[in-house]
């Protein structure tokens, strides 16, 4: 595996690579199995392989947490190694955003509601570095986790837009054995916090049985989420709302493939989920 931190350098082996398939994991680290299902899944898919680790400042606000966002680059490196990844890039935020750097994305529509109402300018941060990346790795096609759901609908929006050659990919939620979506924030959870965490996927369990069971009302199906998140002490709702699964519109009557997305604060950790529920 070769590693690079060089952005010019990581693009010249990337147009070296081709005309073979490359496939493209872009991270911030502190890699976990949901990791390396995407980089299994690239690995499977094309020909080479590239990952790349950066936590990027442009998508954290003033009030969150860059400076406490969990690291551990030898670790990466190792997990990365294990799933076949081929190169993998480690760039700096001077790298990446050099003197003068002053373009930004914005998804306009896709990034409104949800996590970019509570994260105002987060999405323009995400999709900003992730054109850049894209250029870069010169891919065919990149791998995103459906945990973050409305970021891969947002960056499916931009690469339609754009026109961008390449094949956006989305790998269902890696969760623990107990349900537990897997998140590089976990590790922030104490363990009377990781068993409380275990609402998010209980509320979204509760909603999709009540949708089963012939529930169309989105009112009464988000009253049904947040009566179960209620009775859990150390649990703050941020939103759960219902939308449909293609254009992130929200619901009021189900009766199209519909995505359940909700963020809760478990003390003082903020984690998200999503499900299809109907």
């Amino acid at each position: 595996m070769r590693v690079v931190a060089d952005p010019s350098e990581f693009q010249s082996l990337m147009l070296a690579a081709k005309p073979r398939r490359i496939g493209f994991v872009p991270t911030m680290g502190f890699l976990h199995e949901g990791h390396a299902a995407l980089m299994r899944a690239a690995a499977a898919d094309c020909d080479v392989v590239a990952v790349s680790i950066f936590v990027n400042p442009k998508q954290f606000g003033p009030k969150e947490d860059l400076s406490r966002y969990p690291r551990d680059i030898k670790g990466d490196t190792l997990l990365c190694e294990a799933s076949g990844v081929d190169v993998l890039f480690i760039p700096t935020p001077e790298t990446m955003y050099p003197e003068g750097f002053e373009t930004t994305v914005a998804v306009r529509d896709t990034s409104q509601g949800f996590d970019g109402a509570s994260r105002p300018g987060h999405f323009d941060g995400v999709s900003t570095v992730v054109l850049k990346l894209f250029m870069l790795a010169q891919a065919e096609a990149a791998f995103f986790g459906e945990k973050d759901f409305q970021q891969l609908a947002v960056i499916r929006a931009m690469v339609r837009d754009l026109a961008l050659p390449l094949d956006i990919i989305g790998v269902p939620t890696v969760r623990e054995p107990d349900g537990l979506a897997l998140s590089s924030r976990n590790v922030y959870l104490s363990p009377v916090e990781r068993r409380d965490a275990l609402v998010l996927k209980r509320a979204l369990d509760m909603m999709r049985a009540a949708a089963d069971s012939g529930e169309r009302s989105a009112a009464a199906l988000l009253a049904i989420a947040r009566g179960v998140i209620a009775e859990v002490t150390s649990a703050r709702l941020d939103y759960v709302e219902l939308a449909d699964a293609l254009t992130l519109r929200k619901s009021e009557v189900v009766s199209s493939p519909t995505q359940a997305l909700l963020a809760v604060f478990i003390g003082k950790t903020r984690l998200i989920d999503n499900a299809r529920i109907l």
